[in-house]
Parts: structure tokens; C-alpha cells; sequence
């Protein structure tokens, strides 16, 4: 005999079992947020910058507003699934329980290569972007340190995790706020390189407003925002239920979202070159965020920017 959600009579002892025995609850609500930013990094526009900027005729901007209401169905769906399915397998625990074992056993396969590949690229991105600031210093090593530093940290526990990942995010933030207080000051002294409005209806240098150019970007830009549905992995390390993760999934992603869309929009406003030499001359997007601070405000914040992204990726 079964219960209604298909589960076996012994299922209630086992669920008191892993209850008592499972995962300790020490999570609160800014650890998950903070787990989330650091999976998503609050800077992750800066390295796609130049690419959405050309692809999107200038609307870069609303590109990230876009997205991020696009990424918002997805959100809730995680923020509802959480609260049906309290389990720390995530997507793979949702697929299990509504659709079948055969379901759940891809995505989980799918999630795990996710969360093998996007911590590769992060930790190749750390070491590239150090061995920039130090030459003499091989990309490998600082790779490899990176790999060591964060291991160990996750050996120790998630709580020190989180501690750590709290200070490495504030460090990030600070850094995203000098970089606005710069911008700002910029504007305001020098004025704009281009259109005020250009970040959200486009510079006009490839022909009128396309909203077919937008949404091909917005197809990129949503890459930026992956991660943060890690949050649902620690449903049973949480205190408070379901619920407060359900509430971080949805908070950190309009935080996340309001983020990206004020660093694009300020950069844009910075960026001395138009989306179509940019679109012209692919080599550029890669550095074009870094190119705008370098040109308008000066080399110690393109440093600056640096470091925390490298910084920020490991973690």
C-alpha cells in the first residue's frame, strides 16, 4: 500500500531518520542569498559586456532587463518546487517526484555536469585573469592555488563556507560600488560618450531600435544568471523551511537583476566605442567593459575590477 505521493509505508520512519540524522540546519537567509550572488557573481556582465553591447545594437541595458524577467518564471518555478519538494537535490529531486525516476536520474546528470564545468571555467578564468595582473606568475599556479584555497574551505564546512563567501561577496559589491560612484562622477564632469537613453533603446549606429537583436542577446545574457538556483540545494541546511528559500531564490534574483542592469547601463554610457565598430571587430568584446574603465576613469579601477573578478570566480 502506498501513500499519495506514491511513497511506501516505510518512507515516513525514513524521512524522520534523515530528519534527525541528515544535514545539520545552520543556514539563514543571507547565507543562502549570499551563496546565490557568489554562484552568479554580481560583476558577471563584465566579461560579456562588449559581445551583448554589439549583438544588441547598444540596448545592453535592456537586454538585462529582459533576461531577467524571462529568468523570473524560472525562479518562481524553483520557489514553488522547494516548498512541494523540501529536498537538497534540487532540480533533480523536482524532476524525480513530478515526472519519474528515468526523469530525475538525467537531470540529475545534467546538474552535476552543470555544477562540474561552470567551476572549471571560473577557476581557468581566476588563474587568466591573475597571471594578467602578475606575468610572472604562471596561469596554472594561480589555478591550482585557487582549486587548493577553495577545497579546503569546503572541507571545513559550509558554515565557514558561508562566512568566507559573505566577505568575498562584500568585497565584490564594494568594488561594483566604486565602480558606479566612478562612473557617476564621470558623467557627471564629462558627460556621456553616448546617448543618455542609447543603454535601453539602442545607439543607433546599426540602423533603427530591433527587437529581434535584443532577444538574440538576451539568449546569451541569461548565462550570467546561472547559479543562482543552487539556492535550492541547501533546502535541507536551512533554517526556517522551505519557505526562506524560497524567498531567496526570488530575492537574489531581482538583486542580481538590478545589478547587471545598472553596471551595463553605466559602462554603456562610458563606452567610447559604438556597437557597431564593436560588432566590426569581435577581438574588442571580450575587453570592452575593461576598456570603457581604463578610458574614462582611469587604470586603477580596470585593476581593481580585475582582481575582483578573479577573486570572485574562485569562490
Amino acid at each position: 500500500m502506498t501513500n499519495a505521493d506514491g511513497s511506501g509505508p516505510g518512507t515516513a520512519g525514513a524521512s524522520a531518520g534523515t530528519e534527525r540524522d541528515g544535514l545539520r540546519r545552520t543556514l539563514g537567509f543571507r547565507d543562502l542569498v549570499v551563496y546565490g550572488l557568489l554562484f552568479i557573481a554580481p560583476m558577471a556582465p563584465v566579461g560579456v559586456y562588449g559581445a551583448l553591447d554589439a549583438r544588441s545594437h547598444g540596448a545592453v541595458a535592456l537586454v538585462y532587463l529582459c533576461a531577467t524577467v524571462a529568468m523570473a518564471f524560472t525562479a518562481y518555478s524553483y520557489a514553488q518546487m522547494v516548498q512541494v519538494v523540501p529536498r537538497a537535490g534540487s532540480v533533480f529531486a523536482y524532476a524525480r517526484a513530478g515526472l519519474g525516476k528515468g526523469t530525475g536520474f538525467v537531470a540529475g546528470w545534467m546538474a552535476m555536469l552543470d555544477y562540474l564545468l561552470i567551476p572549471a571555467v571560473a577557476y581557468l578564468f581566476s588563474g587568466i585573469a591573475m597571471n594578467a595582473l602578475v606575468p610572472s606568475v604562471p596561469s596554472w599556479v594561480w589555478t591550482a592555488l585557487a582549486v587548493v584555497v577553495t577545497t579546503l574551505l569546503n572541507l571545513w564546512g559550509v558554515r565557514a563556507a558561508a562566512r568566507v563567501g559573505f566577505a568575498v561577496l562584500a568585497m565584490e559589491i564594494a568594488v561594483l560600488l566604486v565602480f558606479v560612484v566612478a562612473a557617476l562622477v564621470v558623467l557627471v564632469q564629462d558627460g556621456a560618450a553616448r546617448d543618455w537613453l542609447s543603454p535601453l533603446t539602442g545607439d543607433g549606429t546599426q540602423g533603427a531600435f530591433s527587437l529581434g537583436a535584443v532577444l538574440g542577446a538576451v539568449s546569451v545574457a541569461v548565462l550570467s544568471y546561472l547559479g543562482f538556483d543552487a539556492i535550492a540545494s541547501f533546502a535541507e541546511e536551512v533554517t526556517g523551511g522551505s519557505r526562506r528559500v524560497a524567498r531567496a531564490v526570488l530575492f537574489c534574483l531581482v538583486l542580481a537583476g538590478t545589478l547587471f542592469v545598472v553596471q551595463t547601463y553605466l559602462v554603456a554610457l562610458l563606452e567610447p566605442a559604438s556597437s557597431a565598430e564593436l560588432a566590426d571587430q569581435p577581438e574588442k568584446q571580450g575587453s570592452a567593459f575593461y576598456d570603457a574603465v581604463d578610458a574614462s576613469v582611469g587604470t586603477w579601477l580596470h585593476d581593481l575590477v580585475a582582481v575582483s573578478k578573479a577573486i570572485g570566480a574562485a569562490f
